[in-house]
């Protein structure tokens, strides 16, 4: 969420960021309700100061002209709550459209209308190591060479026992699946592995509830314009205590962050205690409505997953909110580079980065059966824009309080990362080499048919 006081200030900004980045809101609209509010609000305190100066009055007056006053006290009461009314209503339509208000885009962000214009930011191999996106020629090779014919990861999970989609499906419905054997050890060993390196890098590794609020998912900003995304539990709204009558809704976070960021939600940081850097692991669900008879075969887009989510809390500070970015992103790459997978970065443009983000990276992984690669992390910034909706906030070296800002990355996702490992790592006999840094974890160096 933006200041007001900023989108009055900058409204031509502002409206520019709601048009590259396709937003559906007429900025003019909120800018009138602002001034609405802001007039009632007046009145209503002028109102109450005449209340407080005639209280003060009557106790010095005449019988007769207690009664006046007393009558233009009423006058003022039944005012009031007029006034009262009208506010409620103006609020509530003052403050849904604020949330629907996105965040000003870095000037560097490109601008483009849907994912066709991210631009390649560096291209990586476990040969060539970085490649620049200028270099054409390299860019243009196969990462992953082979001399025999490639299978893809479903064809591969059935024949080495990894993956039954048909019985998933059976089972959870449409993009249901099994992981078995040593799949789930890979899974659980990719988790593992990325907790570690964080845990490493000085991050507190938690793990996270599934089930969030919806002031956690509004926080986040996967709310209001993301609700068809989410899950929503069906009986969540009745309260566990006969004697307690109040009713919230409950949901299935999509990913950590709603939880990590509501964990500070309310809260007044100290400046020497930041940065906050955490890790969360969970169980992620998503609807995927808006992905219909996308990627319909296999498990790149899939209902249940889990991850390991990177976030960060910093000082109000552009260059050191950079500086986090390029964090998080270089950590998803050690990960990547350790696990010998050949991925490009995508500097995100407008139309395909989301309301709240400041600046983003994703990361996208060579998937040889696809013959392109396929987004397995996003990196992102939102600068101060979800610790305004959670109020988030820190006082700085000179006693001042200040909204934080915020960032988050993917460190690793699964099951849609054993995609390119099962792929880059299969073998013309239909094995697939297990990565050198899971073997501890998954028990084999090699993944061989079953006899």
């Amino acid at each position: 969420m933006l200041d007001i006081k900023y989108i009055r200030e900058n409204s031509e900004v502002v409206k520019k960021a709601i048009v590259d980045k396709k937003i559906n809101l007429n900025l003019d609209e909120l800018l009138v309700l602002d001034e609405r509010r802001r007039t009632l609000l007046a009145e209503t305190e002028t109102l109450q100061a005449t209340k407080n100066s005639v209280s003060k009055e009557i106790p010095k007056l005449s019988e007769e002209d207690k009664k006046v006053k007393i009558l233009e006290m009423q006058e003022i009461d039944l005012r009031q709550t007029e006034l009262k009314g009208l506010l409620k209503v103006v609020e509530h339509d003052y403050e849904n459209l604020l949330l629907l208000v996105p965040n000003v885009p870095a000037p560097e962000t490109p601008i483009g209308l849907d994912s066709s214009g991210n631009v390649p930011w560096a291209y990586w191999g476990p040969i060539v190591g970085h490649v620049d996106p200028k270099d054409e020629a390299k860019v243009a090779e196969v990462p992953t060479k082979f001399d025999f014919a490639i299978k893809d990861h479903i064809t591969l999970g059935q024949e080495l026992d990894l993956i039954d989609t048909e019985r998933g499906v059976n089972t959870s419905g449409f993009r249901g699946y099994y992981l078995k054997n040593e799949a789930v050890m890979l899974q659980q060993g990719l988790l593992m592995f990325a907790l570690e390196k964080l845990r490493g890098r000085g991050f507190t590794v938690m793990s996270t509830p599934t089930l969030v609020k919806e002031f956690a998912l509004i926080g986040s900003g996967h709310f209001p314009a993301g609700r068809e995304e989410i899950y929503r539990i069906a009986n969540s709204e009745q309260s566990e205590n006969e004697d307690d009558n109040t009713k919230e809704s409950l949901y299935l976070g999509g990913t950590s962050e709603p939880a990590l960021l509501a964990y500070y939600a309310d809260q007044i940081l100290e400046e020497k205690d930041l940065p906050i850097t955490v890790s969360g692991v969970s169980t992620c669900y998503r609807s995927e409505i808006g992905s219909y008879g996308k990627d319909t075969r296999g498990i790149y887009r899939i209902h249940e997953f889990a991850k390991v989510e990177q976030m960060v809390i910093c000082k109000a500070d552009l260059i050191e909110s950079e500086k986090w970015l390029e964090t998080l992103r270089q950590i998803a790459e050690e990960i990547l580079q350790d696990l010998k997978l050949p991925y490009r970065v995508l500097n995100i443009c407008t139309g395909d980065m989301g309301s709240a983000k400041y600046k983003m990276y994703d990361i996208e992984t060579w998937m040889p059966s696809r013959e392109s690669y396929g987004e397995t992390h996003s990196d992102s910034s939102f600068t101060d824009w979800q610790a305004r909706r959670l109020n988030i906030r820190y006082r700085d070296s000179e006693g001042k309080i200040k909204f934080a800002y915020t960032l988050n990355n993917t460190a690793v996702a699964s099951p849609r990362i054993l995609i390119p490992i099962l792929e880059n790592y299969q073998q013309a006999d239909g094995s697939v080499v297990v990565p050198e840094v899971l073997r501890k974890y998954v028990g084999v160096d090699v993944i061989k048919l079953k006899k």
